[in-house]
């Protein structure tokens, strides 16, 4: 392939999530344009590549057939990288199906010569997890509108920042000894996210992947045991005390999940109990057809490492997902705290320090304080602190942070959150600059909360004391690393 030499459009849906935010740039480096399809533009606009010339970025939701249609016009080649990562039942497997079927006539009706989509490995027959199953029916219904489809079937997909990596470096991290169900004997054969990305970009001018289902897999299989001596070695620790147990069920495991690592209960329902099939590549075609170095598990673990301690994740699962609008604000019963102080710092340090805010750096002040309603929103089946953010020291649009979400940047100027936990009520955090002279910055903090029904009101009424230690020591800590940031001599 070569860089530079256009070959026409292709289009991507998922653009927001882990393997669409990494996957257009290497269509772009292959020369490809690239239009993306999302429900929120304001999402991409953060990302590098959204301003390269080559990118259209179209809103619409996926659901809508006739959006899609429009938004497939003139490409060759459409990717379907849409989800529904949620627990386990007939509700989200039918949208998945639905979904799958109207962006196949859309896909029909509009020219598209193929449409690429990135499913689960995994044995057929009625044995599958009802995740796998789901992503069976999701490639029928594609094929149903009479466009060739490419299938390529990953297992646990490794490198910083997606789910199996997250919930498998918490797990190893945080656990010495493992009580964990039987299938970590199960065989599986993980593969770097990077050679995931070589398949779904060369697929595109290798014709005898058209119409093809395709296993993908690492240069190697294990048990998820062995996966996770491998991690504990990657990150420096001894080697876990794992128990095989026969009554942990995947309801119970997903549990678990969700109480020692960042990803909700919803999330992990799925994904544990796909664990229980063996997902193993039937066959080497995929390489054969388009030849790579496939990374070891070791390599893959040891390279999704090195980028998370770097602070190098390009994208992560928490990306993904919908960014509600503004809350009506107007009517009802809306509490505010409005907080405001002056800073011996230029804006832009001050901006500077606000966008670290969150993830391993925290929260300014009342760390324990966060902790507990950090613990409390977990044990409710909230995200909880654990989340983190994708990067240490810049925000975008969509971000999360911890248990917030970045709804607003205005640069050197306002920064919008709004809360994820579980609330009974609808709640935001603004931080707002203004610049009072050069060195000279005004911060004006205002938390909000709309109540929902009686529950709200008494939430508010028992978070209220709290909030002269929060947010008054939060704007405090603010001024106090800003200031000492803007102290620093001047490198040349």
């Amino acid at each position: 392939m070569t860089a530079g030499v256009e070959k026409g459009i292709v289009l991507v849906t998922g653009a927001t999530g882990y393997i669409g935010g990494r996957l257009v740039p290497r269509l772009l480096q292959a020369g490809w344009q690239v239009r993306c399809l999302t429900r929120s533009g304001r999402k991409l606009a953060g990302r590098p590549w959204a301003a390269d010339p080559r990118v259209a970025i179209v809103e619409g939701d996926v659901a809508d057939e006739e959006t899609v249609a429009r938004a497939c016009s003139g490409c060759r080649a459409a990717y379907y990288l849409v989800h529904s990562m949620m627990a386990a039942g007939a509700a989200y497997a039918q949208r998945d199906r639905l979904l799958a079927e109207r962006f196949g006539r859309a896909a029909a009706s509009a020219g598209v010569e193929r449409i690429i989509y990135l499913g689960g490995l995994g044995e057929t027959g009625p044995g599958l997890s009802e995740h796998l199953a789901s992503r069976r029916e999701v490639e029928r219904a594609l094929r149903l509108g009479g466009v060739p489809v490419t299938v390529l079937r990953a297992a646990m997909i490794i490198g910083s920042g997606s789910a199996s990596f997250e919930i498998l470096r918490y797990l190893v991290e945080r656990l010495p000894v493992m009580v964990t169900p039987r299938w970590v004997s199960t065989p599986c054969q993980p593969i770097a996210v990077s050679n995931v990305l070589h398949y779904l970009v060369a697929c595109l001018e290798v014709e005898e992947t058209r119409g093809r289902d395709l296993d993908i897999g690492g240069a190697d299989v294990k048990t998820y045991r062995e996966v996770m001596q491998i991690m504990a070695a990657a990150l420096g620790l001894r080697r876990r005390v794992i128990v095989p147990v026969p009554v942990l069920t995947p309801r119970l495991s997903s549990l678990w999940i969700h109480l020692v690592t960042p990803l909700s209960k919803e999330i992990a329902r799925p994904l544990t109990e796909g664990l229980r099939n063996p997902v193993v590549c039937r066959s080497d075609e995929a390489q054969r057809l388009m030849p790579q170095r496939l990374l070891t598990i070791a390599e893959a673990i040891a390279a999704a490492v090195g980028s998370h301690a770097r602070g190098e994740v390009e994208t992560s699962w928490s990306d993904a997902g919908p960014i509600p609008g503004d809350p009506d604000w107007a009517g009802g019963t809306v509490f505010e705290d409005t907080r405001w102080l002056t800073i011996a710092a230029p804006v832009g340090t001050v901006w500077a320090t606000v966008c670290r805010i969150g993830g391993g750096h925290g929260w300014f002040a009342a760390r324990w304080l966060w902790w507990v309603r950090g613990v409390i929103d977990r044990a409710v089946g909230g995200p909880g602190l654990r989340r983190g953010r994708r990067d240490a020291e810049h925000v975008q649009f969509g971000d999360a942070l911890d248990f917030w979400r970045v709804v607003g940047v205005e640069t050197n100027r306002e920064l919008k959150l709004r809360a994820e936990m579980r609330l009974p009520g609808e709640a935001e955090l603004d931080f707002f600059l203004q610049p009072v002279d050069e060195a000279t910055t005004r911060v004006t903090q205002v938390a909000r909360f709309k109540p929902r029904g009686l529950a709200g009101l008494a939430y508010w009424a028992a978070v209220f004391p709290f909030h002269a230690v929060v947010f008054r020591g939060m704007l405090r800590g603010l001024r106090r690393e800003a200031e000492a940031a803007a102290a620093q001599p001047t490198k040349a």
